[in-house]
């Protein structure tokens, strides 16, 4: 165990996974009960998810958490522990249902057991805000981010590492909030931390380089974003390799940026490398591969290939129906673009069909925020 910790701290993560893997058959030759045998699983399935072996990183949190509540009991921390890391699995595969309640019993473990300013609370504080944020619950989420920010800045100082990560989620609301002095403010406030802790090399500072790449992006200013998007990239694909999904999501962020540039040539390509990362990933209806078809739809219209975005727009819909449900206020996005392209189509009379369900879904949800799209902030 002590040599798959010391190959995490280096970013040695297939190495890290190879000593769990052995750690885990060990444990299994243990008497019942053991707990080397939960730690081992724990720790291989946080692994597997930093891999981006998501499917098996699923299964893996499933029989730690089963382990955990037989061996130790329903209210453990490391059963809080567990759930967390089982609840980021279904974040990334856009289970919403399935995250919140797995949320928030690791929430009410944790202070229980710790108190309402522990560290570890403001972690699960920080996690639940995620959740809310991408479905568009930004009132909800400000306020534990800004909890847990308070907890932190309390224990450890205002420049610590673990500041970071929150101060980095905060500034991504921030700016889908449109406070974009606060959001540049915070984004470049967690860049600066995590470089000054963790080095220009290290896969923390390189989200932070994409959240303020799609910052930029939002901003209008895509030459800014392109140049600390391609850092990121790069430092990602030294330390995860091509295929990782965080690969893929910043490939689909500078696929955007080149998009704004008027770029498609270079947009198209870093598109369709980023469907291919998440298709293997999640498998061909991941919510992310929905953001992937859609954006590429967006660049065959641009190209007057109607046919061809009809295609991927379908199929993007299909998805999100599938995940979020026919009436899903997530749709209206795509169903706009679906009409768009059928009217330059000369299909008007299909594409007023969408256009009337469009308008039934925004009666039906009159005054409800827009949920963030699939990308979210790290």
């Amino acid at each position: 165990m002590r040599a798959a910790q010391r190959a995490s701290n280096e970013s040695r993560y297939a190495d890290a996974e190879q000593f769990l893997r052995t750690a885990v058959k060990e444990a299994e030759k243990f008497a019942p009960g053991d707990r080397r045998l939960d730690l081992s699983f724990s720790s291989l399935a946080y692994v597997l998810y930093s891999r981006g072996k998501h499917a098996e990183a699923e299964r893996t949190y499933v029989q730690a958490v089963a382990i955990l509540e037989k061996t130790l009991g329903p209210e453990h921390l490391r059963v809080a522990d567990s759930l967390m890391g089982l609840a980021a699995i279904y974040q990334m595969q856009g289970k919403y249902k399935e995250v919140e309640p797995l949320l928030h019993r690791s929430l009410a473990i944790r202070e229980k057991l710790l108190g309402p300013d522990h560290p570890d609370v403001a972690t699960s504080l920080s996690n639940l805000a995620n959740s809310y944020s991408t479905q568009g619950k930004s009132a909800e989420a400000e306020i534990l981010y800004r909890r847990a920010v308070a907890i932190l800045e309390k224990v450890y100082g205002p420049h610590h590492i673990l500041v970071a990560s929150t101060l980095n989620n905060l500034g991504v609301l921030s700016g889908s909030q449109g406070n974009t002095v606060e959001a540049e403010r915070l984004l470049k406030r967690a860049l600066s931390i995590r470089e000054a802790a963790l080095g220009s090399k290290h896969p923390d500072f390189a989200s932070s380089l994409k959240n303020l790449g799609a910052f930029y992006t939002s901003e209008g200013k895509p030459v800014e974003a392109e140049h600390v998007l391609k850092r990121a990239l790069a430092i990602e694909e030294n330390v995860w390799g091509p295929e990782h999904t965080s690969v893929a999501s910043t490939l689909g962020l500078l696929g955007a940026a080149y998009e704004s540039q008027g770029r498609r040539a270079e947009a198209e390509p870093a598109f369709k490398r980023s469907l291919a990362i998440w298709e293997k990933a999640l498998g061909p209806d991941g919510i992310y591969v929905a953001v992937m078809l859609r954006n590429l739809a967006r660049i065959y219209e641009d190209e007057s290939k109607y046919p061809e975005a009809e295609s991927l727009l379908k199929r993007s819909l299909a998805i999100l129906e599938k995940i979020r449900g026919a009436k899903a206020p997530e749709l209206v996005g795509d169903l706009e673009s679906y009409a768009s392209v059928l009217r330059k189509m000369s299909r008007n009379a299909d594409a007023t069909e969408i256009e009337a369900r469009v308008e039934a879904i925004r009666a039906e949800h009159p005054t409800g925020e827009s949920p963030t799209r699939a990308g979210g902030s790290q």
